[in-house]
């Protein structure tokens, strides 16, 4: 069932006030060789705790009656701090997370889940407890500013910002404009050791280029033309906070080269100044643009990559996560509700239909634009697709026009290919179609096998395995 075998004798604890859950995941454990006790509420947990030996491994439930599994978390973490302690939620939100991590979760298991997937953590879990003292499970950052979602792609995120909220590690986030880098950015601040000092964001793609460096590093009086008075840059505004440089592919080459400086000595001069400026940032950047592919075309430096993408987090679009839409949806409307104080508006079935079937090539920043569009102007408290004609781009589905161009020169092709009496078509029509589509898949992810494989919906060896059957499109 699981990867790792159990620890022979491994006593495991389960506290969860859901009889059900609490019944299959210890019988799961128990077949795959554990020692199992369940536990109804934290407080039975707790009273055992002190009348037995303490177990190798603990579940435990986030919303039970009484003290909660974080309050559990807590206790537990402050008599026995080596203890590995796996949280459950079927919240899986940034903001739940968040108190997992903070408190000192070794793992967050979104319910619900797979029994094999949790024999297999915990068998994991307790071969690395044995291991090593593996501390680094950290505060995440809650939702409060729009990060929502269920899906797998976020669920995995939200991991990650759990993990990394407190690791002193430059960020570098990637992803589609309009999915919420910044969001993600101010999550990373929000619940790390900074969270006290200073954000301060900078879209350098919005700055002209002659005043970029002024804005980042700031300047002296008289250092140019109009330098009427000293000016202080965002790295200083930043100092023991977080600066969050945002659209990083379009800073020019020269500023490169005076940020990699900043990023690796933390000091640097104003325009104009002598004296040497001092700061202590963390800088999370982020980009829609592929960087690999910039380093290659010389207008980014390799070694300023290497140094922000010390951690990658990438932002799935909207298209690949609209399972989310319902909920995205809901709290906009319920945001704009708040601002025109109005009822709530909610989306009828045939127009949240609509919804899904839109590309959303802006994202969730065009989800929200939407709602607040049809909120303020649908007539009912029910939103139909005829209030959205003329919001969306289109009432059909976005690909509609291409696949059907597409399709007609698939057919002329194979109607060419019959006619000349070719054999094999289907084999070679299906060859093509895969170069076709890997070369552009490659093309968009900077030559990335893993990432072309994953938009794909491929596994990264069949993507190996296409490119190097040496069979050619003809």
């Amino acid at each position: 069932m699981a990867n790792e075998p159990a620890p022979q004798s491994a006593h495991v604890w389960v506290v969860d006030d859901d009889r059900s859950v609490r019944f299959v995941l210890a019988t799961a454990l128990r077949e795959a060789g554990f020692e199992v006790t369940g536990f109804d509420s934290a407080q039975s947990a707790l009273e055992a705790l002190g009348a037995r030996a303490a177990p190798q491994l603990l579940f435990t439930d986030v919303r039970m009656p009484g003290d909660d599994g974080l309050a559990l978390l807590d206790r537990l973490k402050r008599t026995h701090p080596r203890l590995p302690v796996i949280v459950m939620s079927a919240y899986t939100d940034v903001a739940s997370t968040a108190g997992a991590f903070r408190g000192g979760a070794q793992e967050f298991l979104s319910k619900p889940f797979d029994l094999d997937d949790a024999v297999a953590l915990a068998a994991r879990t307790l071969a690395q407890q044995g291991e090593a003292d593996d501390a680094g499970a950290t505060a995440a950052a809650g939702d409060a500013d729009g990060l929502v979602g269920d899906t797998p792609a976020m669920r995995q995120l939200f991991r990650a910002i759990g993990r990394l909220a407190q690791a002193p590690l430059s960020v570098l986030i990637t992803g589609e404009t309009g999915t919420g880098k910044e969001l993600v950015a101010r999550a990373l601040h929000r619940e790390s050791p900074r969270a006290r000092g200073p954000f301060v964001a900078l879209n350098t793609a919005a700055i002209p280029a002659e005043l970029l460096e002024s804005e980042l590093f700031g300047h002296e009086a008289g250092a140019f033309t109009g330098a009427a008075k000293r000016h202080v840059g965002r790295f200083e505004q930043a100092d023991g906070g977080t600066l969050f440089l945002d659209e990083i592919g379009d800073m020019p080459q020269p500023l490169q080269t005076r940020l990699l400086r900043v990023l690796a000595e933390g000091e640097f001069f104003r325009v104009g100044g002598r004296e040497l400026i001092r700061v202590d940032v963390r800088v999370v950047a982020a980009t829609h643009q592929h960087l690999e592919a910039l380093v290659a075309e010389g207008r980014f430096r390799a070694d300023l990559l290497h140094r922000l993408d010390v951690v990658r987090l990438r932002l799935p679009p909207l298209r690949e996560r609209c399972q989310d839409i319902p909920k995205l949806a809901e709290r906009f409307l319920q945001a704009a509700a708040e601002r025109i104080q109005a009822a709530p508006k909610r989306f009828g079935k045939a127009a949240l239909e609509r919804l899904l079937a839109h590309d959303w090539p802006g994202n969730v920043r065009e989800l929200e634009n939407l709602c607040w569009r049809v909120s303020a102007l649908a007539p009912t408290d029910t939103i139909t697709v005829a209030d959205l004609d003329g919001a969306l781009a289109s009432a059909a589905p976005p690909d509609a026009a291409p696949a059907a161009g597409w399709d007609a020169a698939l057919a002329e092709w194979a109607h060419a290919q019959l006619g000349a009496g070719q054999a094999d078509i289907h084999a070679r029509a299906r060859d093509r179609l895969d170069h076709v589509l890997l070369e552009a898949a490659l093309a968009h992810t900077g030559g990335r096998r893993a990432e072309a494989a994953a938009r794909l919906g491929l596994g990264r060896n069949t993507v190996t395995r296409k490119l190097g059957s040496g069979r050619k499109p003809r």
